[in-house]
């Protein structure tokens, strides 16, 4: 209950912040200085949410035939410190994420992320599942449900966008052990 209310008093305060005239964007020079800057607040405000420094670690969003995938990893083995936070944080966004709570993504990203509000409403049909691997961790989303199926690959499909992952978006099968 008290992740919850912070989560809710940390969106609120983006939210108000975003709206106040300190936090209104700069008129752009150009549309790649305006990307730029999003996704450095992007990372600033992930770092914040998530607890661990964007810049020393690397996110993958994997769409599989039944879900998908986030995984986090160190980029140096010797990390121990962002090792340990991504650890201490995939499992406490299972959790969050299997009881519908969005916040720390809302709060990354500073907007409701797409497919959120139907992973929400349709929490009891999808399965969340941490795992942890050797450069950090993953949460494995599992769902048998068409609608479900769609939201998450929408919410993993803007995180590859706004996290500049890489990642290619297509649906796969699941590896063994993912």
């Amino acid at each position: 209950m008290k992740n919850r209310l912070r989560n809710v008093i940390a969106v609120a305060a983006v939210v108000a912040w975003l709206s106040s005239p300190a936090g209104a964007q700069e008129p752009r020079q150009g549309q790649t200085d305006g990307h730029e800057a999003h996704h450095r607040e992007m990372l600033a405000r992930g770092a914040q949410a998530m607890g661990f420094d964007q810049e020393r670690t690397v996110h993958h969003f994997f769409l599989y035939e039944d879900g998908g995938a986030i995984e986090v990893a160190v980029k140096e083995a010797s990390d121990h410190a962002n090792l340990h936070a991504i650890r201490q944080h995939l499992p406490e966004i299972a959790g969050l994420f299997k009881a519908g709570d969005f916040g720390k993504p809302a709060l990354t990203h500073a907007q409701q992320v797409p497919g959120t509000a139907d992973m929400t409403r349709l929490k009891d049909r999808i399965t969340y599942q941490y795992e942890e691997t050797p450069a950090g961790g993953r949460v494995r989303i599992v769902t048998r449900d068409a609608d479900a199926l769609a939201a998450v690959h929408a919410f993993l499909h803007f995180q590859i966008e706004d996290h500049r992952t890489g990642d290619s978006g297509e649906v796969q099968r699941p590896a063994s052990g993912r």
